[in-house]
Order: C-alpha cells, then sequence, then structure tokens
C-alpha cells in the first residue's frame, strides 16, 4: 500500500486516490478555513509572503496584509491568503503552469527518479527501490522495461534514441553508464575511469555532438570508493563520453557533491546540480560553467545561479526553449538534522539561465528527484516525486536535446 501525498502547506489539496490510481494536485482554491486551521493564521500567511518575495510581489501586497491583519477574520485571512497564492502561483497571466492546470500522478511505485520521454507516448523513468526502469504508455498503462536495472538512476535518450541510463543509484548498484541499442542489448559506454572503478553515477545530460556527460558523486557509504586524486582524496566528478570507453574526467573538486546535469542548447554552458546533504552548512547550489569546443570545462567561469542555504537541495533538472532550468529541489517537511524546510518547499524552481528566479511549481509530497518535458508540444512537464511519476501542463515549451534534429 502507498501512503498519500502529504498536502503542500498553504498551496494545495490532493484528492483522494480514485479506482485508476490517479490523483490530482489542485492548484490553490476552495477549502479555505479549512485550510487556515491546518496551518494557523501565522504560517498561512508567512508561506504568501515567502511566495510574495520570491516573485518579487511582496511590496505590492505586503502593506495591504499588514493593514488589515489584526481586522481580518480567521476566514478572510485564510481566504485573502488562498486567493493570494491563487493569483500569484498559478492564476497569473505570465505564470509557467497553464491557468487551471493541475498535477497530475501518472502512475505510482516506489522510489522515481530520471523520466525521459519519447515521442512514441512512452515515458521511462527509473524505480531505483525494486531495481527497474518502468514505461508509462500513452495509454497511462505501467509497463517493467527492464529489470533489473543496476539500480538505474538518470536516464536520457541519444541522438540516435537510444536510451542511456546512469546505473548507480546507491548500494547494489552497477556502477556504470550504459546504452540500450535499439535491438535491446546493452552497451557499457563508462565503468572505469584510470582503471578504478566509478563511485555511483547519477545523472547525464548531452551536447549537440552527441557528447553524454555524467555527475559521479557517492552518498552514503563511501568505504568503497575508488577514485582518488594524487593526495588520496576523494573525488566525485563530473565525466564525458566520447564514445564507449572514451571518457575524460571534466571537473574533479570544483564541486562539491555533483547531482543533476544540463548542458545549454548552444554548447556554451554546462549546469551543475550540488548537493551535499551529509551535514548542514555543505554546497546545496547550482553553477554554471562555461563550457568549452572541446567538451571540457573553464573551472574560472564558474558561476552560482542559486543556492538552497540548508534546505534540500538541487536534484535532476531540464531546460525549456528559452534556457530557463527547471530544478527539482526542496522539502515540505524537514529532515533533521541535516535538511531543514525553512524556506524552499518541494517543487520544480524555475531559474533562469544567468541566475534568479522565475517561479516555482509546488509538488504536494517530499523527495522530488527529477523532471523532463514531453509530449507533442513538449509543454508537458513530467516530474519524479516520491512514489510516483507526476505530469503539468506548462505554457513552456521544453528542450529535449535529442530532439534537436526534428526543429528543436
Amino acid at each position: 500500500m502507498v501512503d498519500r501525498p502529504a498536502e503542500l502547506p498553504g498551496s494545495a489539496e490532493v484528492a483522494s486516490d480514485s479506482p485508476t490510481g490517479v490523483s490530482h494536485f489542485t492548484y490553490p482554491g476552495a477549502e479555505h478555513t479549512r485550510l487556515a486551521h491546518s496551518l494557523g493564521v501565522t504560517h498561512l500567511m508567512k508561506f504568501v509572503l515567502e511566495h510574495l518575495e520570491r516573485t518579487n510581489n511582496a511590496e505590492k501586497f505586503n502593506v495591504q496584509i499588514r493593514r488589515n491583519r489584526y481586522r481580518m477574520s480567521f476566514q478572510r485571512v485564510a481566504v485573502f491568503g488562498t486567493y493570494l497564492l491563487t493569483a500569484v502561483i498559478a492564476g497569473a497571466a505570465d505564470s509557467i503552469v497553464q491557468k487551471d492546470a493541475k498535477l497530475k500522478a501518472e502512475v505510482r511505485v516506489a522510489f522515481t527518479e530520471g523520466p525521459a520521454w519519447h515521442p512514441s507516448g512512452n515515458v521511462y523513468f527509473s524505480d531505483i527501490a525494486n531495481d527497474r526502469i518502468m514505461r508509462r504508455d500513452r495509454t497511462g498503462a505501467l509497463h517493467v522495461f527492464r529489470n533489473p536495472s543496476g539500480r538505474t538512476n538518470g536516464m536520457l535518450f541519444d541522438l540516435k534514441g537510444r536510451l542511456v541510463c546512469c546505473e548507480g543509484g546507491g548500494y547494489g548498484s552497477n556502477r556504470r553508464v550504459t546504452r540500450t541499442e535499439h535491438d535491446g542489448t546493452i552497451t557499457v559506454l563508462a565503468d572505469k575511469f584510470g582503471g578504478k572503478l566509478l563511485n555511483t553515477p547519477n545523472d547525464c545530460a548531452m551536447d549537440s555532438k552527441g557528447r553524454i556527460y555524467f555527475s559521479d558523486p557517492r552518498y552514503r557509504d563511501r568505504t568503497d570508493m575508488q577514485q582518488l586524486d594524487e593526495q588520496g582524496q576523494q573525488i566525485e566528478g563530473v565525466y564525458r563520453i566520447d564514445g564507449a570507453g572514451q571518457v575524460a574526467r571534466i571537473i574533479s573538486h570544483e564541486v562539491d557533491r555533483p547531482n543533476g546535469l544540463h548542458v545549454s542548447r548552444d554548447d556554451k554552458f554546462l549546469f551543475v546540480a550540488d548537493n551535499n546533504n551529509d551535514a548542514r552548512d555543505k554546497n546545496r547550489k547550482l553553477w554554471r560553467f562555461d563550457l568549452k569546443p572541446d567538451g571540457s570545462i573553464d573551472p574560472k567561469t564558474r558561476k552560482l545561479l542559486f543556492d538552497w542555504g540548508n534546505d534540500r537541495g538541487p536534484d535532476g533538472m531540464a531546460m525549456d526553449d528559452q534556457g530557463r532550468l527547471f530544478v527539482a529541489a526542496g522539502f515540505n517537511h524537514a529532515n533533521p538534522p541535516l535538511e531543514s524546510a525553512e524556506k524552499y518547499r518541494a517543487g520544480i524552481y524555475v531559474i533562469q539561465p544567468d541566475g534568479g528566479l522565475v517561479e516555482t511549481i509546488p509538488v504536494p509530497i517530499d523527495m522530488i528527484t527529477n523532471c523532463t518535458f514531453g509530449d507533442a508540444d513538449l509543454k508537458t512537464l513530467y516530474i519524479t516525486a516520491g512514489h510516483k511519476l507526476w505530469s503539468v501542463r506548462t505554457n513552456a515549451r521544453g528542450f529535449v536535446p535529442w530532439l534537436r534534429d526534428l526543429g528543436q
């Protein structure tokens, strides 16, 4: 039995599970008083103000809130709070999420990651805990694509439509990057560097030349790590694959613990999610590096785009055709003592390619891990979080690297 997702305080209600196993996340609306009772007025208004501040609307509304705070009845405060959330997060004319859009839970498994959409209508994603790759077909039916999967985590399709998998989802993983050929055979692209085993390949990205970039962090047990520098310091790096067995390390210590990756459409930048959750005050940041034509980075160009502080940091990411990054991050409920939930709730953080938060798309469940664009118009954002694969319709058109030859 799968637990129902927790509500995102102040912003949503999750409908009861339907017989088909599909539930909906409805943006702020109806049950104002019940919502305020569950939060408390103070917490509701704090949540509203945080969203207004992050969307540059705090000054516009803050005076009115302060002026009326003692004269508004309990119900009026609740109505006002949810009204503001509706206007600012979901109903604004320039919102990324389509008006009246619902976040839809497509399917549920144990622990989801690495979504990859295919024009056939299939969405592939990892079920790491059950050691398998799943396929949700165009009818919504769920199938097992590969089992065992080597604890596959991040995935993408290459320029020839072959599925590339980072088989490094923790204990028992194959510690390698593979490619599933069209006939179903599996080609190992990388399993060692310098004759030593990789850590746990986590996520991957691709440039216009078809070169694959992958992150190789190590979460939890570090006793069997073999990637070391000349001083014996452990390396959690980022690598480039030019062909099967042709691997180059392009980042060694320039970030703390690399996770999600993306390459800009023009191949000029590499974006790296840096997410160390072993202790407080570690990196939970999004970086940008200049990417050279040869596929290496210029360390001196490292630019901080966003910092989640001690809240849960960035995981996987997608990109739209404007170059904006859609980054999975945040918690609705703290994971003490390592990860707080003081400011950044679980959701997709839309960030400009040169930094700056555009909007947050809330998700009503913790352990949000990754996202990708799909569907015929590339305006559906598929999100992996908790036990489920979710989707939401947006006003943004996704950039899907392997479809660049189809007018992307």
